[in-house]
């Protein structure tokens, strides 16, 4: 099943159960007001979500309209934590190479994750609001999952079965901000502006063969000012897993229900599948021609984030967003 939240109903919105098209929807809040409340539930809520998704791809559905993206707020509007981790290295060696640092061998066997915000989250066609260009605007194209009550030190295999829907996040990025932060060895802050949600979440049944060992295996497609910029495969070059990645995070405490874990940013070692974020193109670019040609996003510029099927059609919605000035 697919699952969204409209701009309504308060801060973490009005839950809504979406067709496996995208194009209708039905509240489902005879079921759970909220996202969080189905999930703070979920043995109770999924069973009943899912018989209200069959009955809207039937066409059965009662109260269904048509969906409009300019109204969804992100599927979890504010979340109790996300935890973003950097699974694929080669995105890590080579915006590390950008500053001059190496990989260390430690990431090889131990993931990289640090605390992300998560008081709120941009809905999918929110704009990305900064109060100067010369921060170093980027886009970070990468998958995450949500989880049920996770508890502490589970095993990664422990770990796939609280793993109960899938999404994607523009993780934005203050490229400019950002080593000044690590140099004062306490992690980012400012550097890390709000994210950006899909329209919906998917329950990984959904995914069919795209989702094996707990790992999305389609491209993320991405595209700046509506030019191709991307089509990394999220299934090649990810050194861990989601349930690893759980894991991971639930070491020394549990997981609350609705946390959110990300992939990081999705890159392969084969450059000619493009990038999902600015300062990997940069730094291939670095590499290539001894400088960076591809600025970092302005104000104006437009973004899309999108995973489509076999046949062309978009899973989660597309992300659409313009880079707005602080007003």
């Amino acid at each position: 099943m697919k699952l969204g939240s409209l701009k309504e109903g308060g801060r973490d919105g009005t839950l809504i159960v979406v067709s496996r098209d995208l194009k209708h929807a039905v509240k489902a809040t005879g079921i759970a007001a909220t996202l969080q409340a189905a999930l703070d539930d979920w043995s109770n809520t999924a069973p009943r979500l899912n018989a209200l998704s069959d009955e809207l791809n039937a066409g059965k559905a009662a109260g269904a309209f048509a969906l409009d993206s300019t109204k969804l707020a992100a599927p979890l509007p504010r979340a109790y934590e996300f935890v973003d981790g950097s699974a694929y290295l080669p995105h890590v060696a080579r915006v590390r190479r950008a500053r001059s640092a190496e990989v260390p061998e430690s990431f090889y066997v131990d993931p990289l994750m640090y605390q992300a915000t998560s008081a709120g989250f941009l809905g999918p066609r929110d704009p990305v609001v900064v109060s100067s260009e010369e921060y170093g605007i980027d886009l970070e194209a990468e998958v995450v999952v949500v989880t049920d009550d996770v508890p502490m030190a589970v095993t990664p295999e422990q770990a796939a079965e609280h793993i109960q829907l899938v999404g994607l996040v523009n993780d934005v990025s203050l490229r400019g901000l950002i080593p000044a932060e690590l140099a004062k060895g306490f992690g980012f802050l400012q550097s890390k502006p709000r994210s950006a949600l899909s329209p919906v979440f998917v329950t990984p049944d959904e995914l069919g063969d795209a989702w094996q060992g707990e790992k999305l295996h389609l491209p993320m497609r991405t595209w700046l000012n509506d030019k191709w910029f991307g089509e990394a495969e999220c299934g090649v070059d990810m050194q861990f897993s989601f349930a690893q990645l759980v894991a991971h995070a639930a070491k020394t405490r549990p997981l609350t229900a609705g946390s959110i874990v990300g992939s990081g940013t999705i890159a392969n070692e084969d450059t000619s599948k493009g990038a999902s974020c600015l300062a990997e193109q940069r730094t291939v670019e670095a590499l290539r021609d001894g400088k960076p040609s591809t600025p970092f996003l302005k104000f104006g510029d437009t973004l899309r984030i999108d995973i489509t099927d076999g046949e062309g059609a978009s899973i989660f919605g597309a992300i659409e967003q313009v880079i707005a000035p602080l007003k």
